[in-house]
């Protein structure tokens, strides 16, 4: 295929990204990463344009934020227009409609056939942080659930949720006590000869079998779980796994969160992933693509559930921006508009279908698989051992990077390649991008082979 969108002038990083990477350097920590040693000037749907003329394919999405494309007309014009009337006001202080507007319609949306109260905070982590907060609070619990795999944030209490170690715990503790990691499913791993079933049956006896050997239900506030596993490599539980915890909580009276904060907002073909598994969570975390980069979190919960936090207990200062209110209506006006709900199952079934083609290609796939338009390769040395080839993701990232194509790195054992762009990708630049990728698959088995 002649390339369209995707135009590398230079070697990257070109001279004046060179210049700004020398900088960054000087100033910024080592701890802060970087995926692709550029920098952009400017961003329009699903392409992005660097410093140096550079133009690449955008499968990361700013880590699944950009599902409404970046800096869409409708988004941009409601922020120049509040940015015209007020900026900041301090929801506490005097409040603004754009809060309650956006509240209304995230209550309507979320899952569930019950009354929901919304709160916005600043983060994703910050939102999971204050889920845990009412979940203790409704309960009079201590103990907090999530699983093995999960990723939840970077925050104390986040960071102790998260369920894997390098780089996100690593030298960082001790950390936040009473929380627990129960086991999660990772089917491609499950051990042999287990078919899925039964590895859920396992699983699910495990969980249950926690109460005895980890900690009584009695004290448990809540469980939390991500609907798809994002950073541990897009890891999807089967609805049978998700049904039996959810109903185990409902046994116990412990409170279900769902992390949505990188599942939600059309990301796998519905709102909100949980819908695919017919759970009504008491809790969802929101974040990310909600307001199309504009940072702004939320917790939609249960109406009885969110009340149980007494006054000036919930809050901070830029919570509920009203920048980022109003960048979330708008990016509900798109998803309607747009059927970006629909459009993620379209870019999911053509990138599975071309996964399926990479797969009978590259013996070094030892495993594909997505939920909606939230897709991923699993890179492996050997299909009959499935050990993880990390550096071979690294060398896909990097050829791909250089053929004009941004991607991202998952999976617990770092050796996946996520998929994670705008749902507003044409299918020109999504072909595009995917022949790319392949190229790339290409290209670093032959260096591999030097």
């Amino acid at each position: 295929m002649r390339k369209q969108f995707a135009h590398v002038k230079t070697p990257l990083p070109g001279p004046k990204a060179k210049e700004l990477l020398d900088r960054r350097h000087d100033v910024v920590p080592h701890g802060v990463s970087y995926g692709t040693p550029t920098f952009v000037e400017s961003a329009k749907g699903a392409l992005l344009k660097d410093v140096d003329g550079n133009q690449f394919i955008d499968f990361a999405g700013a880590i699944g934020v950009i599902n409404a494309g970046h800096s869409h007309d409708k988004v941009v014009s409601a922020l120049q227009d509040q940015a015209g009337k007020y900026i900041h006001t301090g929801f506490n202080v005097m409040m603004y409609d754009p809060y309650i507007e956006f509240a209304e319609k995230l209550a309507a949306l979320a899952p569930g056939h019950f009354n929901k109260k919304v709160m916005f905070l600043n983060s994703g982590a910050e939102a999971n942080e204050n889920a845990i907060k009412i979940a203790r609070k409704y309960t009079d619990r201590q103990a907090i659930v999530s699983f093995t795999g999960g990723f939840h944030g970077r925050t104390l209490m986040t960071m102790s949720l998260t369920g894997k170690v390098k780089p996100f715990k690593y030298e960082y503790g001790p950390f936040a006590p009473e929380v627990y990691h129960a086991p999660f499913p990772y089917n491609y791993r499950r051990p042999e000869p287990m078919n899925e079933d039964a590895y859920t049956d396992y699983l699910l006896n495990q969980v249950e079998n926690f109460f005895i050997t980890e900690v009584d239900p009695s004290q448990v506030a809540a469980f939390i779980m991500e609907p798809v596993q994002g950073e541990s490599g897009f890891i999807i539980p089967n609805k049978k796994f998700v049904q039996r915890v959810y109903e185990l909580c409902k046994q116990y009276g412990i409170l279900f969160i769902a992390d949505e904060i990188q599942t939600g907002f059309g990301r796998t073909g519905k709102y909100f992933a949980m819908e695919h598994y017919d759970v009504e969570p008491d809790l969802i975390t929101v974040s990310k693509s909600m307001a199309a980069g504009l940072p702004i979190s939320g917790v939609i919960g249960r109406q009885e559930v969110m009340d149980g936090a007494n006054t000036g207990e919930l809050g901070g200062t830029y919570c509920g921006s009203p920048l980022g209110c109003r960048a979330g209506l708008a990016v509900l006006e798109v998803m309607e508009e747009e059927n970006l709900n629909d459009r993620a199952v379209v870019i999911g079934e053509k990138v599975m279908e071309k996964f399926g083609e990479m797969y009978d290609r590259f013996d070094v796939i030892g495993d594909y698989r997505g939920l909606g338009a939230m897709c991923a390769l699993e890179f492996v040395k050997d299909r009959n051992s499935k050990e993880p080839d990390q550096a071979l993701t690294g060398q896909v990232l990097k050829e791909a990077r250089e053929r004009g194509l941004v991607a991202l790195k998952a999976g617990v054992h770092d050796n996946v390649v996520r998929l994670l762009m705008p749902l507003v990708i044409t299918d020109e630049q999504l072909d595009e991008g995917l022949e790319i990728l392949e190229e790339a698959i290409d290209a670093a088995l032959v260096s591999a082979k030097v």
